[in-house]
């Protein structure tokens, strides 16, 4: 199998990808860029400035834990409903700028991998 040769660019935001993504695991990152797990971890000891965005979206490194639905109607006040509406908001701009980086990291490999073809 041919080896692949990725940017030092390519590499950096895909580290940042990972480290940005609150809940983001090696092996669900590497699967979306298309690249090994270990090769992402290596550029992760290379690149990574040894924080990790945890679920709730601190910069603390903290396990993953799998989501809860929402409580059953009527079960929380107005308080509470509006402290899991922003989480979800926050979860969801987090999502947002996750699938925007992934985007334009898969739009400049689409042009790199573009430009190496010669028909």
């Amino acid at each position: 199998m041919a080896r692949k040769n990725y940017s030092e660019e390519f590499r950096r935001q895909a580290v940042d990808l990972y480290e940005s993504t609150p809940g983001a695991t090696l092996k669900g990152i590497a699967a979306d860029l298309g690249v090994v797990r270990g090769t992402l971890r290596h550029w992760v000891d290379q690149y990574g400035a040894g924080k990790k965005t945890a679920p709730d979206g601190t910069t603390t490194i903290r396990p993953t834990s799998p989501r809860s639905g929402p409580p059953p109607a009527g079960s929380e006040t107005a308080e509470q409903e509006l402290v899991r509406l922003r989480a979800r908001v926050r979860e969801l701009e987090v999502e947002t700028t996750k699938l925007t980086t992934e985007r334009e990291i898969l739009q400049r490999a689409a042009k790199y991998f573009a430009g190496e073809t010669r028909w």
